[in-house]
């Protein structure tokens, strides 16, 4: 089964909701340490991976 492509405003909101996702992690986080940054790295990898690749094609 084929998955439909992501539009660029697709991309656009997902890429916003994470931004926002991240900024309120960091602003709730008592210290920013080892652990808070590699998940921050490890979603951005989630995120914009897909991203890329939808808007290459």
């Amino acid at each position: 089964m084929s998955r439909r492509r992501l539009s660029k405003s697709q991309c656009v909101c997902i890429a916003l909701l994470w931004g926002a996702l991240c900024y309120l992690v960091l602003t709730g986080a008592k210290r920013v340490d080892g652990p808070v940054i590699l998940m921050i790295l490890l979603s951005g990898a989630l995120v914009f991976i897909p991203i890329v690749k939808a808007l290459r094609k």
